[in-house]
């Protein structure tokens, strides 16, 4: 492709004659719009990217360099799972010589302010990488006029058109919120991350990551929680048993299980905001957080207009490369509902760059992607669960388990198992999946990623010394079989 570019303020020439502002214009700064900004610029591209205005809770209008994850996602949600954290590290330490003497306080105000400086920072310093990778920032709200054209609409109401070559998507996703009576009186996790009090009584409807993450958070900060969703079990869509063990741990920490059961309404009294579930249950909370899910942030980009195609949830259908509907127009992360993670969308962003602008013509790999719950404790898996397992493999599957109570537990008296599982085809010995529920799962579980990546085999986890004592070592000394599934006995469920 031949352009005429790397200087700020000429024109870029494409191989077409056309002539652009920028090769590439990104709309969104969050993870995966700032790594394929970056690349992109680094292979030669002249790049501009836009964000909204920043601010810790989102809106259409508002939002911030660095995204979902930085600003309303991961991290803040991370700093108050450490915070929930201490409540049991507080409980755990008398066993091991620590006397408490004194009540221990905690202020909540302290947390969320060095949380919220902490976004800050970050976003700082997501600005200064585009800076420093010559990438043209712009503030305002971005919408696709044209296969090559974008406005950029300023707070004032200003608008400003650009043209590029080629035009990246990586809006995201946003939370959605339940239609039912009183839903303006619910908060979604954007809110929840920065409360001005701490409530004291928590309503949570949902049953998948942020659901099950806050409210460890909040009973691990003091508050009593109620945690109501639709299966029988928490997690939709992980390994089965590991599920169970989840809700067994949710349930050992205090937390109100209720399966089976959603809420129909919600209403404001003088003592809290009334819920009513569709079992005709009623409580009083001080807070109700809608975890049910997010969508794509499609709604103002204008997509109808210049033709990109939409899913029926709204997201954006691209091909294996990120190409849209339009050849000129491109998607990556939660915007397309792929596999919304903030490393997947990193790893999207970085094949776009290296696709359009690298020479290198390169597809997002989904095998063997880890990922943690960061309940407490945490769970973390890759690769297939049991159940997926049985269902993709053509011979038998094999399951290792171990469950054991971690040391630290033994001295301090905490009654909580640590649970692992590998999952093996009989036939090739391939370690298909492997999960872990317990103290420093996401940690022990990147490491693992590395050797299903490399498809390595149970015998070669067997022939690996452990470290000890490490929970770790469990990983490499499980040799008797727990159970094997036959091609004959899949068992199917619906929990």
């Amino acid at each position: 492709m031949s352009r005429k570019m790397l200087i700020d303020g000429q024109d870029s020439t494409a191989e077409d004659g056309a002539t652009y502002d920028y090769d590439l214009f990104v709309i969104g700064a969050g993870s995966g719009g700032v790594r394929a900004s970056r690349i992109s610029a680094g292979f030669g591209a002249k790049v501009a990217i836009c964000e909204l205005p920043f601010h810790p809770i989102s809106s259409e209008v508002i939002g911030g360099v660095g995204g979902t994850c930085v600003i309303r996602g991961c991290v803040p949600k991370k700093i108050l799972v450490y915070g929930a954290s201490f409540r049991g590290e507080f409980e755990d330490a008398k066993n091991f010589g620590w006397e408490l003497n004194e009540p221990v306080d905690f202020n909540w105000k302290r947390l969320l302010h060095n949380k919220t400086q902490e976004i800050t920072r970050l976003n700082g310093i997501y600005k200064k990488l585009l800076t420093n990778a010559g990438v043209t920032m712009l503030e305002g709200e971005g919408r696709i006029v044209d296969p090559h054209g974008v406005e950029v609409v300023q707070s004032d109401g200003t608008k400003q058109y650009y043209s590029a070559k080629h035009i990246l998507i990586a809006t995201g996703s946003r939370a959605q919120r339940l239609p039912i009576p009183g839903q303006e009186l619910a908060i979604t996790s954007d809110e929840a991350l920065s409360l001005d009090e701490l409530p004291k009584r928590a309503v949570i409807l949902g049953g998948g990551y942020i659901a099950v993450e806050f409210a460890s958070i909040w009973r691990g900060l003091g508050a009593t929680v109620d945690l109501f969703y639709r299966k029988e079990l928490p997690l939709r869509g992980f390994d089965e048993e590991m599920r169970a063990i989840v809700a067994r741990n949710l349930d050992g920490r205090g937390i109100k299980l209720h399966p089976g059961r959603v809420l129909s309404s919600l209403s404001k009294t003088e003592d809290g905001i009334k819920v009513i579930t569709d079992h005709g249950e009623e409580l009083i909370a001080d807070v109700v957080l809608f975890a049910t899910g997010r969508s794509a942030n499609t709604k103002r980009l204008n997509l109808e207009t210049v033709g990109v195609e939409v899913d029926k949830t709204g997201a954006v259908k691209v091909d294996e490369f990120s190409q849209t509907s339009v050849p000129s127009i491109w998607a990556v992360g939660d915007i397309t509902n792929r596999m919304n993670l903030t490393p997947v969308a990193l790893m999207e962003g970085t094949c776009f760059a290296k696709t359009v602008f690298g020479a290198q013509p390169s597809k997002p790999d989904y095998n063997f992607i880890p990922c943690a719950v960061f309940s407490i404790p945490p769970l973390s898996v890759v690769g297939l669960s049991e159940q997926e397992a049985i269902e993709k493999a053509n011979g038998d599957a094999l399951v290792f388990t171990s469950t054991f109570t971690p040391m630290k537990f033994t001295i301090s008296g905490r009654q909580e198992k640590t649970y692992m599982k590998l999952v093996v085809d009989a036939d090739t010995d391939k370690v298909l999946g492997a999960s872990m529920c317990g103290p420093d799962a996401p940690e022990i579980m990147q490491g693992i990623a590395v050797a299903l990546k490399c498809g390595a085999t149970k015998a070669q986890f067997d022939s690996t010394v452990g470290i000890h004592p490490s929970a770790a070592e469990e990983f490499v000394t499980m040799r008797t079989l727990t159970r094997r599934i036959t091609v004959d006995s899949k068992p199917k469920t619906n929990l």
